[in-house]
């Protein structure tokens, strides 16, 4: 095939300006990746700990669970990665839901909608956190 010297060329990325879109498009895909890697490394360390014996499900549940009121900062590291990678994963999914109805493909609409993905991921990720760890929190700081 010939080529032709006046057919445009696509642009490269770095002529592209950077919009939220864009952040969304990519974060969608980070956690969805993160979720199987990660959740699927997660549950086969739960499965090898649980078929290795009782002190080693012990072991690894203490690693990612709250006990007697001590919180395991691994624990804390994966819980709060998977839950921002979930929410912000279901959140840019019912965006892309939307999307395909047709319906908020207008630059404003799209940007206002990739934002509120972002934001969304981050307060639903620190609310249920904030919830999951009231008690401890109360209970490590001798509140009632």
């Amino acid at each position: 095939m010939a080529s032709d010297g006046n057919r445009p060329l696509s642009p490269h990325l770095q002529i592209w300006k950077w919009g939220p879109h864009m952040l969304v498009s990519i974060l969608h895909r980070v956690a969805g990746s993160g979720m199987a890697v990660v959740g699927g490394l997660l549950f086969a360390g739960w499965l090898l700990s649980a078929a290795m014996g009782e002190s080693n499900y012990a072991c690894f549940m203490g690693l990612l669970t709250v006990e007697s009121g001590a919180i395991n900062i691994i624990g804390l590291v994966f819980g709060i990665g998977l839950t921002w990678a979930f929410f912000t994963h279901l959140l840019n999914g019912l965006r892309h839901f939307v999307l395909d109805t047709g319906a908020g493909y207008e630059l404003q609409a799209n940007k206002r909608w990739a934002i509120l993905v972002v934001i969304g991921g981050i307060v639903a990720t620190a609310a249920l956190w904030l919830y999951i760890l009231w008690t401890p929190l109360v209970m490590l700081t001798g509140g009632a």
